[in-house]
């Protein structure tokens, strides 16, 4: 019985991590200086959010000489130590699967820029300058959220877009706030080979974007299947990662 219950406790509290950034994306009003966002995507104009820019004009970071995928980046000074400690922890996880290496930024033209901007966000895949890189103090903080925005950053959507997706979840948009439909929107996904991922750590909970308590995902075929609470990268998640970058 104890046991259970620091199970499940420890399923609300991922989830309610991630319901806390999920508020970002329905309150976030955007300031001047920062990108045009969707969900937790940033386009650099209004005209570039029906496309996807890796398609559009490649995104790949490039692979070095001796194998490597560096990935120079600068982490604003706003964070307390504890955060720093957090993001970094982050962004060397991919360190231990993968050949992705992220650096301190010296002069390079690419560049990741990790702020404490207006909720937590990034671009998909790589631009040609420095790119923001948003992990709000307040909410965004978080391991499996660093790992969630670095993906986006090194090319990946979230899984609930994949291209295959129907054969998995079934996505009820009546249950869904208004507006807010975009986000289960296909797209064409590169998968990798791989299945559909209940698991990834790119994957929503099944109550993202609900506008009455009713789930706006449910699992195929097994409705009963749990979904949208990872606390860090699934298996596949690696796997996709290292195929992509031919690690």
């Amino acid at each position: 019985v104890e046991m259970k219950c620091i199970l499940g406790l420890v399923v609300l509290v991922a989830v309610s991590a991630w319901a806390e950034e999920e508020n970002f994306f329905l309150s976030r009003i955007r300031s001047p200086d920062e990108p045009y966002v969707e969900d937790d995507i940033a386009y650099d104009s209004e005209a570039e959010r029906n496309a996807d820019p890796c398609t559009a004009h490649g995104c790949m970071w490039p692979k070095s000489a001796d194998g490597k995928v560096y990935v120079p980046y600068v982490i604003s000074r706003v964070y307390t130590t504890r955060e720093v400690a957090i993001i970094e922890r982050g962004l060397k996880s991919f360190h231990d699967v993968s050949c992705i290496r992220f650096v301190g930024r010296s002069n390079q033209r690419a560049y990741l820029n990790i702020r404490s901007l207006n909720g937590c966000y990034s671009f998909i895949g790589r631009h040609d300058n420095g790119q923001d890189l948003s992990l709000q103090r307040s909410g965004c903080v978080y391991h499996h959220t660093v790992q969630h925005e670095v993906l986006h950053a090194l090319g990946f959507h979230h899984e609930q877009k994949r291209s295959d997706r129907d054969q998995y979840i079934r996505v009820a948009l009546e249950n869904v706030i208004s507006g807010m439909e975009h986000n289960f929107d296909k797209i064409h996904t590169l998968n990798q080979e791989t299945t559909y991922d209940y698991g990834s750590v790119m994957q929503y909970h099944r109550y993202a974007f609900s506008k009455n308590n009713q789930p706006t995902m449910v699992a195929i075929p097994d409705p009963n299947v749990h979904f949208g609470a990872a606390e860090e990268m699934s298996r596949k998640d690696i796997i996709r990662l290292n195929r992509l970058y031919k690690c």
